[in-house]
């Protein structure tokens, strides 16, 4: 399922220099929560405590691997590497319960900067075991017309019409799927399936980039910046976790993540040096044609002409709202894409089987629990009173 410690996501890996860099005693913990209806069993917690121990734990950069990051993610300063080198995951640091509806509860605790790379680890190999042992039917492949193919072979013709849509409508994109993929072994049919296509830009997976010679992408995610508001509180977070990822990578990673707070904080807290600093921002959530507006807005009063900027769009994309965006955002500001699960475990092939509609997000940094607001309500997460907290801070809501 996990074949390598870099089959994860880049920014797992920046945003650990820059943890090691910034708070390198700070202790976090992690929670997964299931939002779908799927349910789970003793096997399944038996089975997925044998992957973390058996081989998660096992994992380990290896000399090739330790070779090729620094040429092609220079980004990632020589002390990290070796850092890296000598990482491993630590099993003791994952608890798995499952509760009374047989449900997960799974809760990482550690330093911060060894517990951040469980979260995407931890998602893929729970998504396949459970698409593996409990919902199996799927691999019988009874529709779609493609009842004369394997299913692999008929998932490849879906990604490779996907793939064709986007490129013909010049959307350039990147594919992001790791966390909820079917399989490893479907990740990377998905992979191979788009390399032909001349608008696809890479991938956030780091092991995929290396063995197909593609670009790693990623930036950051909102854990940097909620961990942050941890240490530093809630007011200053979004301008502290800003400028301190440029003094860690100088200019390099320059995607700003808009809606850890919400984007109206964001907007505020991005003043005009900043504004020039990064070369754009990602949506996340809400509406992403009023946040193309938001954005040009933005940029304008701070006497910066949009189009030298970029804006990335990842909120649950699927090839029809990306082609629908970028012809929004046409002559404005340039757009690119990160699709996820729509690549690596498509709701509308697998309608039968739907993928899992799961998170682990950070819940605390030093025992002090950390929120995420969003533009969707249905994405915050946090404790129901540090949640009211952080609304009252920010002016959105009365605490009663």
């Amino acid at each position: 399922m996990i074949n390598s410690i870099l089959d994860n996501d880049l920014y797992k890996f920046t945003m650990q220099l820059a943890v090691l860099e910034f708070f390198p005693k700070a202790e976090a913990e992690y929670r997964f929560t299931n939002r779908g209806s799927q349910r789970f069993s003793t096997e399944f917690v038996e089975k997925l405590e044998r992957i973390i121990e058996e081989k998660i734990s096992k994992l380990k950069l290896t000399e090739e691997e330790y070779n090729w990051l620094p040429e092609h993610c220079p980004y990632l300063k020589s002390m990290y590497v070796e850092y890296l080198k000598n990482f491993r995951f630590k099993f003791d640091e994952v608890k798995i319960c499952l509760t009374q509806d047989k449900d997960l509860d799974i809760r990482i605790k550690g330093p911060w900067h060894s517990t951040i790379l469980w979260e995407v680890v931890l998602m893929a190999a729970i998504s396949e075991l459970y698409f593996g042992t409990i919902e199996k039917d799927w691999k019988v492949n009874s529709e779609n017309n493609y009842a004369h193919k394997s299913v692999i072979e008929a998932y490849k013709e879906k990604i490779l019409e996907i793939g064709k849509a986007l490129e013909e409508n010049n959307c350039f994109f990147s594919e992001f799927g790791t966390r909820r993929r079917r399989s490893f072994e479907f990740h990377e049919n998905v992979i191979k399936t788009l390399i032909p296509i001349k608008t696809f830009g890479g991938t956030s997976n780091v092991y995929f980039a290396k063995k197909y010679g593609l670009r790693a992408i990623g930036t950051v995610s909102h854990e940097w910046i909620m961990g942050t508001s941890a240490i530093v509180g809630l007011r200053y977070a979004n301008r502290f976790a800003f400028e301190n990822w440029v003094n860690v990578f100088n200019g390099d990673l320059g995607i700003a993540l808009t809606d850890t707070f919400g984007s109206d904080v964001f907007f505020k807290d991005m003043d005009t040096k900043l504004s020039k600093i990064y070369d754009g921002v990602r949506h996340d959530s809400g509406d992403p044609y009023y946040f193309v507006d938001r954005v040009i807005e933005h940029y304008r009063k701070m006497g910066i002409d949009p189009i030298r900027k970029v804006i990335v769009f990842s909120d649950a994309l699927d090839s029809e709202s990306a082609i629908g965006i970028k012809k929004y955002c046409e002559g404005k500001i340039n757009c690119s894409f990160g699709i996820g699960t729509s690549l690596t475990n498509n709701s509308v092939f697998f309608r039968k089987s739907p993928p899992l509609n799961m998170v682990i997000k950070l819940h605390s940094v030093n025992g002090i629990s950390v929120v995420k607001l969003s533009d969707s309500p249905e994405k915050e997460t946090g404790d129901i009173d540090a949640i009211r907290v952080a609304n009252y801070i920010f002016g959105k809501k009365r605490l009663n």
